[in-house]
């Protein structure tokens, strides 16, 4: 399966992959992209299992990323990992399409029970 990480902060990134890596996702081929232009060039170029995505980021965030998912029908599944977690803000990603949201700071059991449905683990 493959994974897309997108978020404008290169750590966080790393940050993610290695909590992937630490819940026993660490067979998954992932790729990173640093904001939602990005994201959305990659899922346009392949296809991709699931996207990771932070929620503000410069020149496209998270939800208009979501949203232009949606509109170009572009299968895959959604969640966001982001330190907005706030009801209003859970409510406008699961109507957008979100699957989740992971709030940060997380722990790699919560990468665990939040994606092991989805990755088949």
């Amino acid at each position: 399966m493959k994974i897309l990480i997108v978020d404008d902060s290169n750590v966080m990134r790393k940050i993610i992959k290695r909590a992937l890596k630490d819940a026993g996702f660490g067979a998954h081929a992932v790729v990173e992209a640093g904001n939602g232009l990005e994201g959305l060039a990659a899922l346009r170029r392949e296809p991709f299992d699931l996207v990771l995505c932070d929620w503000n980021m410069p020149q496209m965030n998270g939800i208009e990323m979501l949203a232009a998912l949606k509109a170009e029908k572009l299968p895959v599944r959604f969640g966001f990992v982001t330190s907005e977690t706030t009801p209003a803000m859970l409510k406008q990603a699961t109507d957008a399409g979100a699957e989740f949201l992971i709030g940060k700071p997380f722990t790699t059991e919560i990468f665990q029970r939040t994606l092991q449905g989805m990755l088949g683990e």
